[in-house]
């Protein structure tokens, strides 16, 4: 309890009187009985932008929602259309309809009309002063007297019909559109909650982030994709070249070339002299095109064997690791073009290895040296990527509590048996909410730690949270990568899932994992992403009766063949949480023009005991401790203990 004279003082520089403590009292104890905000939770973005963009733009389907029950019948289904298209993108739809339209003065009457009524039934869980927080101050006045019922006013429709007047007279009907639409997107989601794997695969994670930096409510759960990035960000080589690996691999050079401005020439001349005769048939590249393809096949086998060589060095620098068992150049005999793994030896499909010494084959050449030090500075000096890297170590965590409910990415690693699987961090042998704190402090060490013994250990765990079995974000056995590139059996390519997806079914061991993190059982859930759900095979989101959701329903459009959807959205109002599954989107520019929104199926988890509001949420909590202390600041003030000052 912060009541002790100290505080008090401070919080009396903020409430100088009695009248002022007593009315922000007032202004929380209204608040708490406000319904509570709903929460959408997201996982896997994977650069998928425009599906991204569009299930905030429609909170993912509730805004075409409150649009049916406000207006049923009073609209035609093309009308709802129209009006649900104008809210998503308004700048876009208003210069189609003001092309096409002769009477673009009346068209925007009508509109500012609908949306006044939507933007009443989308705010009506928000006190004002939430709302004037959500408006630009040029506009809030006016749009708070067209929301307010005017109880003293006795021609309402006069008076409202006034101000819509005067706003088509002074040609701001536009602009005064968006902002109603802008404010129903707002107040349509009160918090968003990111899962992780924002990076990989798609084209524009970087316009995801941007997006995010943005965004009124915002956490984010960070996925081991974005650790790969992170690291990156913070100075891992390592990390480096795996992410230009991924980049290469699935076609997305534009997003580090044009989104990010990083250079990879040196690493295109470099791979052009080293493999310049070298195929390089097994390192193919999604997406390219036939002329440039040779030469992204050469870049791709370039980078993947720096980053086999950089794992190889990580293995020997920290033991405790334990990744010598993923280091294989060593252990490659390069006159036969064999490798052994686990005794049994594999032939190679390709023994080109023109910068490997076999009596030193994870040192690196003076080629691969020069590139490391383009590709560090590249990264490092890369503003976009830092201001990035900031913003998701500001807004994110390994794990988070929130009103209840358990949010990670990935997994609480386990034993068969369904023990909590440990791992040696900086000399500590920690495993459950440990290993996951643990990791987290490292993750941060290795971003803004002054010491160098430190901050170098620290870009190593980013490593370790990137790919090794023991992490809560990676939740496999191993990464294959160079099983993938370089053995044609099948058998030693397969990357099993940790038991931590085979016993969340398992009430006993989802009961330790809620008790290990401080969750009720009975009212609380996890949510992690990670895994896709295929559901072309049966699997559901939802295990245990609602106790563990996974919320990884394939926003990547290379999973979509393997869940079948594109995407969910879990969704927590006051009366229910729901996940919401979405049909692929197309484009931006199809869903103008054809007013086709993305396609939603909604399932139903759990009911609420009644309206949840603000006062059984986190923070209603932090206001009714708020509300105590103000309350101990009034008795002070009564007693003389502190003197009030004037306003």
């Amino acid at each position: 309890m912060k009541s002790d004279q100290k505080y008090l003082s401070q919080l009396s520089l903020q409430f100088p009187n009695i009248h002022a403590a007593a009315a922000e009292i007032i202004n929380l104890s209204s608040v708490l009985n406000l319904p509570k905000g709903t929460e959408h939770f997201i996982s896997d973005i994977h650069g998928e932008y425009a599906s991204f963009q569009h299930v905030l733009r429609n909170a993912s389907g509730s805004i075409a929602k409150k649009i049916e029950d406000e207006f049923g019948d009073e609209l035609s289904d093309s009308e709802k259309r129209t009006l649900a298209t104008l809210i998503y993108y308004p700048h876009e739809k208003l210069d189609l309809i003001e092309e096409t339209s002769s009477r673009f003065d009346e068209w925007c009457r009508r509109a500012l009309f609908l949306l006044i009524r939507v933007t009443r039934r989308t705010a009506f869980k928000y006190n004002r002063t939430k709302l004037k927080r959500a408006l630009k101050p040029d506009y809030e006045y006016i749009i708070e007297e067209l929301l307010t019922e005017r109880a003293e006013v006795s021609d309402k429709e006069a008076y409202y019909n006034g101000i819509i007047d005067a706003i088509i007279q002074t040609n701001s009907a536009k602009s005064f559109i968006i902002v109603f639409c802008r404010l129903i997107q707002h107040l349509a989601i009160d918090r968003l909650h990111i899962l992780g794997d924002i990076f990989d695969r798609g084209a524009k994670p970087h316009l995801v982030m941007d997006r995010l930096e943005t965004y009124h409510s915002v956490d984010i759960q960070w996925g081991n994709h974005d650790i790969e990035w992170m690291g990156a960000a913070c100075g891992s080589v390592l990390c480096m070249a795996s992410v230009i690996r991924f980049s290469i691999k699935y076609g997305n050079l534009d997003t580090l070339e044009e989104g990010y401005g990083i250079n990879l020439i040196p690493l295109m001349t470099f791979a052009m002299t080293e493999y310049k005769n070298d195929p390089c048939e097994r390192f193919g590249v999604e997406k390219s095109e036939e002329d440039e393809d040779a030469t992204l096949r050469k870049m791709h086998k370039a980078i993947a064997v720096l980053q086999l060589k950089l794992e190889g060095q990580l293995a020997r620098r920290r033991p405790e690791f334990e990744m010598e068992k993923r280091a294989f150049l060593d252990k490659i005999d390069y006159e036969k073009g064999t490798v052994t793994i686990e005794g049994k030896v594999y032939p190679l499909t390709d023994a080109y290895f023109p910068t490997v010494n076999p009596s030193d084959p994870y040192a690196l050449s003076e080629g691969e040296k020069k590139l490391c030090e383009k590709i560090y500075s590249a990264f490092r000096s890369n503003e976009k990527l830092q201001r990035h890297a900031d913003f998701l170590y500001a807004r994110g965590s390994m794990f988070r509590i929130y009103n209840g409910n358990l949010l990670y990415h990935g997994c609480i690693p386990l034993n068969r048996d369904g023990s909590f699987m440990s791992a040696t961090i900086g000399g500590q042998t920690v495993s459950g909410k440990a290993l996951c704190e643990t990791l987290e402090l490292w993750a941060r060490k290795a971003r803004y730690s002054r010491k160098k013994e430190e901050k170098e250990y620290g870009l190593d765990v980013m490593y370790f949270i990137w790919s090794n079995e023991r992490s809560p974000l990676y939740g496999k056995d191993k990464m294959t990568t160079f099983e993938r590139y370089f053995l044609d059996d099948s058998s030693v390519k397969t990357e099993v899932k940790n038991p931590y997806y085979a016993l969340i079914e398992d009430e006993r061991v989802v009961r330790h994992i809620f008790e290990e993190f401080g969750i009720d059982f009975e009212t609380g859930h996890i949510i992690n992403g990670h895994m896709p759900v295929r559901r072309t095979k049966g699997e559901s989101p939802v295990h245990l009766g609602g106790k563990v959701i996974i919320i990884d329903g394939g926003f990547s459009a290379p999973y979509q063949k393997v869940t079948g959807i594109a995407g969910y959205t879990l969704v927590s109002d006051s009366r229910l949480l729901k996940i919401i599954a979405h049909e692929p989107f197309v484009s931006t520019e199809e869903a103008i023009r054809t007013e086709k929104d993305m396609r939603s199926a909604v399932e139903i988890i759990a009911h609420a005991n009644g309206r949840l509001r603000v006062a059984d949420t986190d923070r209603g909590r932090e206001m009714q401790e708020r509300i105590q202390d103000l309350n101990e600041l009034i008795v002070a003030y009564k007693s003389g203990t502190i003197r009030e000052h004037q306003m």
